[in-house]
């Protein structure tokens, strides 16, 4: 389920930079900054470079958004 007000989108992890952001490249090949979402910090289910992940980026901002579900 999509929040109001954001897009969803599939990526690969590329690095991960401080204070909790991770820099994530999407399938379409923009690059995108991206903090874990309330559930994946709640249950501390960590993220890897290299990882696919789920994000749902807002829409006023294009290159920010919240990492919602590991791939794998």
């Amino acid at each position: 389920m999509v929040r109001k007000g954001m897009v969803e989108a599939e990526g690969v992890i590329e690095k991960i930079l401080g204070g909790g952001w991770h820099d994530v490249k999407l399938d379409s090949g923009a690059i995108v900054k991206a903090k874990l979402s309330g559930r994946l910090r709640r249950f501390r289910i960590r993220v890897l470079a290299g990882d696919r992940v789920r994000i749902e980026v807002s829409t006023a901002d294009l290159t920010k958004g919240f990492i919602v579900y590991r791939l794998g």
